[in-house]
């Protein structure tokens, strides 16, 4: 069997893979070492599922520019944080290894096994569900972007509850954030989204 094409994407955006059939944790491990030298690939283990994405440049440029604002916003606003990045997050119990595109620890790290907030960019849709890897791992926030629009969730004892604005960043005006996400230029970006945020 070959690995399935799940999208068809032009050669700057991201591409998915899905390999076929069943996989161990320890056959993930080892197509996991093998794909380290490999640049602009990462990889996601659910259950025995192992998909492959290819990063393009317009995922990069969505990624940043979330990324820039809302850190400029914890700098704003006094915000402790600590940035994390896309570090791998896995746990061999849970069948489950991944990587967010942005993470971050509100208010420091603490003993926090696994970061507070989790950010995704979402350029095409894969096969394995997008918040069933954070479900394992009881990610307290995870935010997608899809659509060009911000879809944030919370997590609840169980699962997962659709929230319209962050429980960690109440006052941040995730419209604004999109709005200034959108904007072609970085430094008016910053700009509009520094008086949005001061009024």
């Amino acid at each position: 069997m070959t690995p399935q094409i799940l999208e068809k994407p032009s050669s700057t955006q991201e591409q998915r893979l899905l390999l076929p059939g069943w996989h161990s944790w320890q056959e993930f491990k080892a197509i996991q070492t093998l794909m380290e030298e490999v640049p602009g690939v990462r990889l996601t283990y659910l259950d025995g599922f192992i998909e492959l994405m290819t990063i393009g440049e317009p995922h990069e440029l969505l990624k940043k520019a979330i990324s820039i604002l809302l850190e400029v916003y914890f700098f704003e606003m006094g915000i402790e944080f600590v940035p994390v990045g896309s570090a791998t997050r896995e746990v061999e119990g849970q069948k489950v290894s991944f990587e967010p595109d942005e993470s971050y620890y509100i208010g420091g790290k603490g003993s926090k096994e696994h970061p507070d907030l989790a950010i995704e960019v979402i350029i095409t849709s894969g096969n394995i569900k997008k918040l069933a890897k954070y479900k394992r791992l009881e990610i307290s926030e995870v935010w997608f972007w899809e659509d060009n629009s911000l879809s944030l969730y919370r997590w609840r004892e169980q699962d997962y509850e659709a929230i319209s604005r962050s429980e960690f960043l109440p006052k941040l005006n995730i419209d604004l954030l999109v709005r200034c996400v959108l904007m072609p230029s970085r430094l008016e970006a910053r700009n509009e989204f520094l008086k949005g945020i001061q009024r």
